[in-house]
């Protein structure tokens, strides 16, 4: 589909985690087609790769470099930003995409490794992220925007996806506090919170006709979404038009939120 206004996000430099597939792939073809520099952020260089391939296709000339990273790791993602240091690249868009799910059952039977990994990549990392942008930018004078990627299953009971709604919870409560914070520096700090989206986060309740049904029969639209339908919110945020927007959530669901 053709863009009705290229070149929004020209000259900016934004970091896409978990960039090798699903949401974070989308965001980062939509973002270089819309004119940034995107640096594509995940463990394995192999599936970034791949990505960095599939966005050229669709995306022919885009901006992109490979910058393997476990984002749930402190130490890797100080490496990484000496590393763009080193290179004279500053993030001035930040999409902290990357997120896991280990643990799909009731609260009461998750254990203590399944909690310490949700909370180390759905919370520690993006909030070790940020904090590594927003020094780097308020040393330099420059605005900048940081985009958290939450989830509908952080504003409501979420039966099987405790541990992880519980990280998304937090990740609205660190986006308002931050933009709170870093707003007098000119840095803004949203979250989308996407409803049931078809990746392989969710591929266990995609999977599931059943849980496809109840979703679905809530929802407005009347189906779950794809990678693409967050993109494009990710990308106003990040641009100007969004200039006066921040600490907020913005939910992106089909109208699930709003259902009976």
């Amino acid at each position: 589909m053709p863009d009705a206004r290229p070149g929004r996000l020209s000259g900016r430099t934004a970091l896409v985690t978990g960039a090798s597939r699903g949401i974070g792939e989308a965001i980062a073809a939509a973002m270089a087609r819309e004119g940034a520099t995107v640096l594509l952020a995940s463990r394995k260089v192999e599936g970034l790769l791949a990505a960095r391939d599939r966005i050229l296709e669709r995306v022919p000339g885009a901006r992109l470099q490979v910058r393997p990273c476990h984002t749930g790791d402190p130490a890797a993602i100080e490496t990484l930003f000496h590393a763009l240091d080193a290179d004279g690249i500053t993030v001035d868009v930040l999409v902290n995409n990357a997120a896991t799910n280990p643990w799909f059952g009731p609260m009461i039977d998750a254990s203590a490794e399944a909690w310490d990994k949700t909370f180390q990549v759905n919370l520690r990392g993006p909030f070790e992220l940020s904090r590594q942008v927003a020094r780097r930018l308020i040393a330099l004078g420059r605005p900048g925007v940081v985009i958290q990627i939450s989830s509908v299953f952080g504003q409501a009971g979420a039966p099987f996806q405790g541990l992880y709604a519980m990280t998304k919870a937090a990740l609205d409560s660190m986006t308002r506090t931050l933009a709170v914070e870093w707003g007098g520096a000119g840095i803004r700090v949203n979250a989308i919170a996407p409803g049931l989206i078809e990746t392989r986060l969710s591929a266990v309740m995609v999977g599931d006709p059943e849980i496809v049904r109840r979703y679905t029969d809530r929802a407005a639209l009347g189906r779950h979404g794809q990678p693409h339908e967050v993109a494009g919110m990710a990308v106003y945020l990040a641009s100007d038009e969004a200039s006066f927007v921040t600490g907020q959530t913005l939910v992106v669901d089909g109208g699930w939120t709003i259902g009976g």
